[in-house]
């Protein structure tokens, strides 16, 4: 049996399905409930009136939202947070200007490795292969 403190009420509980206990998972259906509710009846409404109007945090929302429990296909004023600048965006994890920044990043590190291997390759007299063991023992 594999038991684990829930991380948010900090019970002891048989982790099998889920990452929190029966109470906190039901808690958190309830708050998803009550935000589904509220959306309904207010479909211009803001994360921030969302998260006020329900109780609910603006991080528990965007965790909705981002596992695809809570559509921004009919709430036009819908944003959540960017992950990395925590600028307000409607879709993926990112904004358009950290992702480019990340590409960028990784183009550039993905480079510099490539040249950092070219430069090892042309160095083979500081390389010991194992055709030198055997020619060394004859």
């Amino acid at each position: 049996m594999n038991l684990a403190n829930c991380p948010s009420c900090g019970k002891l509980f048989p982790r099998h399905i889920r990452e929190v206990c029966n109470e906190c998972f039901a808690k958190g259906e309830k708050q998803y409930e009550s935000c589904l509710d509220y959306l309904k009846k207010n479909k211009g409404t803001t994360i921030n009136e969302l998260s006020e109007a329900t109780g609910v945090s603006i991080k528990q929302i965007t965790k909705y939202i981002r596992e695809g429990r809570i559509s921004l296909k009919n709430a036009v004023n819908m944003h959540y947070p960017c992950e990395m600048c925590g600028t307000p965006i409607r879709e993926g994890g990112m904004c358009a200007s950290c992702h480019s920044r990340l590409q960028a990043e990784i183009r550039s590190a993905t480079s510099a490795r490539k040249q950092g291997e070219g430069a090892d390759s042309t160095g083979s007299e500081n390389t010991y292969r194992i055709k030198d063991r055997f020619n060394d023992r004859n």
